[in-house]
Formats: structure tokens, C-alpha cells, sequence
């Protein structure tokens, strides 16, 4: 008969199940967070960012226009004058439409861009987000179960009179039964003229 199993582990598996339900209640919600943040990004780069730059190109080509039409004005006046101020408006619309025109070029590029960039990290994520719903909830309830189990086996005990892990031993043959041989006590029942090298 196998020798009774020695457990002696149920705090360290209770604290690793209780460390477990910990984990997955805050990796779930942070994995969420990851989520949303991507989607609020990719709104972000398609319409909130895009709409404001395309917004601000229109402006500063009129600002632009404006001040290219200042200069040629002046160039063409009476006094055929034009002043430094009017040269250096022209240069800050001018680099103020450049920036513009960059801004957007750039907003569309990654917004092209976007879902090849980001999409193979985000199905990484949501695997461990399934992983975490359904193989984690089952992992603890498993625990939960196989702690049940183990506590109720340490708590048996074996039936009085038995050894742990042994068999009862068998009686020993009584000498004085009917056509018993005599067993390994019949040397020191009292009466028995056999002695130890005596006559028959």
C-alpha cells in the first residue's frame, strides 16, 4: 500500500491562487486602457488633427496671398518702395504655410500608415486579454478546487489501530492449538520439556 502523501504546500498554493486573482483583475483593465488608447489615437490622427492642420493650411495660404499681394503693391506704388516689414511677412506666412503643408503631409502619412504599424502589437494584446478572461478564470477555479481537495485528504485520518501507509500485522500462531506447529514462542512456554540441545 502506497505511504500517505505529505502535504505541507497549501499556504504556498492558496497565496499563489490569491497573487493570481490580483494579476488578472489588473491586467484586464489595463489591457482595456491599451485598447481604447489606440483607438483614440487613430481618431485622433483622422479627424481631430487632420481637420485642425487642414484648417490652419487654408488660413495661412490666404495669410500668404496677402502678404505676397502687400509687397507686390508696394513694389508697384507710386513710390515704387518696399519696406523690410513687408519683405519679412512675406517670409513668416511663407514658412507658416510650409509648416502647414508638412504637419498635414506627415498626419497622413502615419494615418496610412497607421493599422500596419499598430495592428500586429494590438492582436498580441488582445490574445492576452482572451488569455487572461478565460484560461486565468479557469486556472483559478482549478486552484480553488484542487486546494478543496487537498484539504480535505490532509485532514483524513486513518481508521485506530493502523499504521499509515501499513498492513496489520498478522496474529502469531499460538503453540497449543490442535496440530499447530509450534511458532517462534514455543521456546518460552513454560511446561515444554524441549530444551535447547536436550533429549528427546
Amino acid at each position: 500500500m502506497p505511504q500517505k502523501a505529505h502535504v505541507s504546500s497549501l499556504d504556498a498554493l492558496e497565496a499563489f491562487r490569491s497573487n493570481l486573482i490580483v494579476y488578472v483583475s489588473q491586467a484586464r483593465p489595463a489591457l482595456d486602457e491599451v485598447a481604447a488608447e489606440v483607438m483614440r489615437t487613430r481618431l485622433w490622427l483622422e479627424t481631430n488633427q487632420r481637420t485642425f492642420w487642414e484648417e490652419q493650411l487654408r488660413r495661412r495660404r490666404k495669410e500668404f496671398e496677402r502678404a505676397q499681394q502687400a509687397l507686390f503693391s508696394a513694389r508697384l506704388g507710386a513710390l515704387h518702395r518696399e519696406t523690410a516689414a513687408d519683405q519679412m511677412a512675406v517670409h513668416r506666412a511663407k514658412a507658416a504655410l510650409e509648416e502647414a503643408e508638412g504637419r498635414l503631409r506627415m498626419i497622413k502619412k502615419w494615418t496610412r500608415e497607421f493599422d500596419t504599424r499598430f495592428q500586429p502589437m494590438v492582436k498580441q494584446t488582445e490574445k492576452l486579454h482572451t488569455i487572461l478572461t478565460n484560461d486565468m478564470v479557469k486556472a483559478v477555479a482549478y486552484l480553488a478546487q484542487a486546494l478543496n481537495t487537498l484539504s480535505a485528504y490532509a485532514e483524513f485520518k486513518p481508521p485506530a489501530g493502523t499504521a499509515s501507509g501499513t498492513e496489520p500485522a498478522p496474529p502469531a500462531t499460538s503453540p497449543d492449538l490442535p496440530g499447530a506447529e509450534p511458532g517462534p514462542l514455543a521456546a518460552s512456554v513454560p511446561g515444554d520439556s524441549a530444551k535447547p540441545g536436550g533429549a528427546a
